[in-house]
């Protein structure tokens, strides 16, 4: 039988906050097996060792893959770790995958009982998400990752309307790459965690709980650095996204896709009339 979750945890040079991390998802209550899938890229600090320290102790929940060398790509900047990350989900065989990057950490012992007990009588639903709190490395003001305004029920065109509201470390899952692999496209958007969701918002609706069930942790090492507004290789990029994704399913909200790429048009203008 596979556990009825996976937690799958991407991790890089994050020994000061990998115990946190795993801490909070072995910490979780639940009526059901989890197993936790995590993959270490290569550290060059000594997050591979406190790693193995939890392997050692807990090893029939862990599925580790502590590489000897980083899976890459290591250009462009943009799609850092990309291949460790689709490694990871792919080795997930429980019925749900619970995200959980190696520098956020999970605050709720419930977390995964709430959202799977959602998710098992609501079969229409491919996501599950929470709040978050935010807290800055620099020392920048705490905030809640979603707002009081954010819906309970979301589908795939608030997406394509390119706003995003779903928290990586709050995203749990219907595992629906066990049986497929990941579109083409998914290959070149820079942007890994949109292409995932916009997948699974095309199989149903997404379901956000209003609680704060984790802390998202932000730092000068994090990705969402790279991936800027100010980064043209990276708008670019995500146009080419869209533009595929408008193809991919039909032009059936060409309209909605369309101001999209409208809005990355005049960002990209904007941004190289200024370089």
């Amino acid at each position: 039988m596979p556990p009825k979750v996976s937690v799958c945890v991407p991790t890089y040079n994050h020994e000061k906050y990998i115990r946190q991390t795993l801490d909070g998802a072995l910490m979780q209550k639940t009526d059901f097996e989890i197993e936790i899938v995590i993959g270490d890229d290569a550290s060059t600090d000594n997050n591979q060792q406190v790693i193995q320290e939890y392997v050692d102790k807990y090893p029939k929940i862990f599925q580790a893959f502590l590489h000897k060398e980083n899976q890459g790509p290591k250009e462009p900047k943009e799609f850092g770790g990309r291949n460790n990350v689709l490694g990871l989900l792919k080795a997930c065989k429980g019925d749900y995958v619970a995200l959980c990057e190696g520098d956020d950490f999970w605050t709720d012992p419930l977390k995964l009982q709430k959202q799977v007990d959602f998710m098992e009588k609501n079969k229409d639903y491919a996501i599950c998400h929470h709040n978050m709190r935010v807290i800055y490395e620099d020392g920048s003001p705490e905030h809640f990752f979603n707002d009081e305004n954010q819906k309970t029920e979301s589908s795939i065109v608030d997406i394509l309307e390119d706003r995003w509201f779903i928290a990586t470390a709050a995203t749990l899952y219907r595992n629906i790459f066990r049986e497929r692999d990941f579109v083409e496209w998914h290959s070149r958007a820079a942007a890994g965690d949109w292409a995932l969701v916009i997948q699974l918002a095309a199989t149903g609706k997404i379901h956000y709980i209003n609680e704060p069930m984790g802390v998202y942790r932000k730092h000068r090492g994090g990705l969402s650095n790279v991936q800027s507004s100010t980064n043209l290789y990276f708008l670019r990029n995500r146009q080419q996204m869209f533009t595929d994704i408008n193809a991919w399913l039909d032009f059936k909200y060409d309209s909605t896709i369309q101001q999209t790429l409208t809005s990355y048009e005049k960002q990209i203008q904007a941004l190289e009339a200024i370089i």
